[in-house]
């Protein structure tokens, strides 16, 4: 599977591509295509390379690339976005350079907080921040080249380790979920259908037809956003009707809050890819979490901050789901503990590393990031609790991903750095500690773009395709450490051009993100929140982790359990705010096609679907690089 040629190509692209995710996410603020799970700028650049094989092999069929070796061009590019994308480095950049360039006497930062944050870990040179918000400057230069220089040594070398550590979990996990489980991974349908020299797809009249429909949407649109004469077609949030809330004026109802009507159609498309009780539980909850506020101020617990802590509520689902999962796994763990010390019947001669170098590399990877947190101030007792955090959340979102494939997964301002300030007064954690949550905010604002299921995902196409896992896993590391060099320089190189506080689209993020966790931090500093708020806040956790865990007992017990708690956590996020009317859609047609014509009818119907996808994905490509080409505003289909 992982082959020199394969190697090189993904490396070639990397940059590429991750310029090209800075670009839309951050400078024009449009397409975003790292906030879904299945990021279309791969899929797109996937096409594009299966176009220029298909020209090759009609030349010489030996220099075309194999499947395989596609396959690890697309997992690694992916890797790649991941990375760049909307929630790790595209907001760690701003995060380093915003603090000393901002800081204000009004604002106090100089006293409160850049004391406590390591000097060697963000950017202090005046100058180089000068020029890199006003765009006065060049990267090139050796003073702005030397101001980020280690910054941006250290921390890709942070997220390698991290990303090495989620290597080796998913090492651990694979054999049981992928084997013993069976999860059926339905976000990696499309790339391997796209590869098989043997599908039928290409030739399917219902796919070209999907490819077609999608493809007239979008350039039709696209056309109407750049020649407003032209009506553009409702399929997003356009018009009187792109919020529901605001035709309802009246209390309590008026207290739902924001709920988008917008009908994707690659939302709906991916939908159909899911299980059904899981289509029904996203939407079915959505409706939940708009209950639970207009209750709240039914009955006047508005005036209570934060109330009912929605992001506290699926931390406890996220951290829920994670546990469930590993105890259902027991059996598979006890197996490989017990042959770290003694040789068992246990084979995994084929796994991505050997149990026993796995186990290794956790540890190795764990003093590690001790050592590091520690060189910056950090306590142990805050070490140990935020990385068992994140580590959990990922092992979660992993899980998900890999049983049903949710079209996204927010969990904004609930991961460790927000949720341990929330449980524990933030006056009795150090300064030191809310420095470096600051710092951590960088690739925990969200974890849309998280790198840990796209590498078991490759692990699962690795296996489909009869590729090797232990090279795989190497390259999957590569592509995390070039990845995140390639997305620094992609940031700071258009950010240099542009001015980061320039010449960027509003809402202009690189403000935002940068902003974000040192106002947090201020606020932990003069208002710690109140004992009775933390302890409303473990409540809200202990509710999301125990409904969770009934939900999971539950759906063991009654196989026809229509509510799956993975659409309980995740239907509270942004994105699937824009997608429960979408994935509603989906839910009905699939149950229709299911219930009068059964699977040999969904298996008809599905290639329609895969081509409402693929064409999205081209086509909204497409716009994008003709506005960057043409540096003017095109149409994105998401979000």
């Amino acid at each position: 599977m992982v082959t020199p040629r394969a190697l090189i190509l993904a490396i070639i692209l990397l940059p590429v591509n991750a310029y090209w995710v800075t670009r839309m996410e951050v400078v024009r603020y449009a397409g975003h295509p790292t906030t879904i799970s299945l990021f279309y700028n791969v899929v797109f650049l996937l096409a594009v390379l299966l176009g220029l094989n298909a020209c090759v092999r009609r030349i010489h069929s030996r220099l075309a690339l194999t499947p395989p070796e596609l396959l690890t061009v697309y997992v690694m590019l992916a890797l790649g976005s991941a990375v760049a994308g909307h929630d790790m480095i595209e907001v760690l950049t701003p995060i380093l350079s915003h603090l000393h360039f901002y800081a204000r006497p009004e604002n106090g930062w100089s006293t409160e907080i850049i004391p406590h944050v390591p000097r060697w870990l963000i950017v202090t040179d005046q100058q180089a921040l000068k020029e890199f918000y006003e765009g006065t400057g060049s990267l090139y230069t050796t003073r702005n080249w030397n101001a980020w220089l280690y910054p941006v040594l250290y921390w890709s070398a942070f997220l390698t380790v991290l990303a090495a550590m989620m290597l080796c979990i998913n090492t651990l996990l694979r054999r049981q979920w992928t084997e013993s489980e069976r999860l059926s991974y339905p976000l990696v349908a499309l790339p391997l259908e796209m590869v098989n020299e043997r599908t039928e797809l290409f030739r399917n009249r219902l796919f070209w037809a999907g490819v077609t429909l999608a493809a007239t949407l979008e350039i039709w649109n696209g056309l109407a956003y750049l020649y407003p004469s032209l009506p553009i077609l409702p399929i997003k949030r356009f018009g009187a009707m792109q919020d529901l809330n605001q035709f309802v004026t009246s209390p309590p109802w008026n207290a739902m809050g924001w709920t988008p009507i917008a009908i994707y159609p690659f939302g709906v498309a991916l939908g159909m890819l899911l299980p059904v009780d899981l289509l029904f539980s996203v939407w079915f909850f959505a409706w939940v979490w708009r209950a639970e506020r207009i209750a709240t101020a039914a009955f006047g617990y508005g005036d209570i901050p934060g109330f009912p802590y929605v992001e506290a509520q699926s931390f406890g689902a996220y951290i829920g789901l994670a546990v469930f999962a590993l105890y259902i796994s027991r059996a598979h763990f006890i197996r490989i503990w017990q042959n770290l010390f003694r040789r068992t019947d246990l084979d995994d001669k084929d796994e991505p590393l050997p149990y026993r170098l796995a186990v290794a590399g956790l540890v190795v990877g764990t003093v590690g990031v001790y050592a590091f947190c520690r060189a910056c101030g950090m306590s142990p007792a805050i070490i140990l609790a935020f990385f068992l955090i994140y580590f959990t959340l990922a092992i979660a979102i992993t899980r998900m991903r890999a049983e049903l494939g949710p079209p996204a997964h927010d969990l904004h301002m609930a991961g460790p750095d927000s949720i341990i300030p929330a449980v524990r007064q933030s006056n009795q954690i150090g300064r030191a500690d809310l420095a470096m949550f600051s710092l951590f905010y960088g690739f925990n604002r969200a974890y849309r773009s998280h790198p840990m299921p796209i590498q078991l995902e490759g692990m699962k196409m690795a296996e489909r395709v009869g590729g090797r896992f232990r090279p795989l896993f190497w390259a999957m590391l590569l592509a995390v450490a070039v990845g995140a060099l390639s997305a620094f320089w992609a940031m700071l190189d258009q950010n240099y051009r542009a001015g980061a506080a320039e010449k960027i689209a509003p809402p202009n993020v690189n403000l935002i993100f940068g902003s974000e966790p040192w106002n947090r931090m201020s606020g932990w500093i003069r208002s710690p929140s109140p004992p009775q708020q933390q302890f409303n806040t473990q409540v809200a956790i202990g509710v999301g982790f125990l409904f969770t865990f009934a939900l999971n007992i539950l759906r063991l017990r009654m196989s026809w359990f229509p509510f799956h708690p993975v659409g309980y956590a995740v239907s509270s996020s942004w994105s699937l705010s824009l997608l429960w009317l979408p994935l509603m859609c989906a839910w009905v047609l699939k149950l229709l096609i299911l219930r009068y014509g059964g699977l040999q009818a969904y298996r008809h119907w599905l290639p329609l679907f895969l081509g409402i996808i693929l064409g999205e994905c081209i086509i909204g490509s497409c716009w994008t690089l003709i506005g960057i080409g043409l540096n003017m505003p095109t149409y994105a289909f998401w979000p």
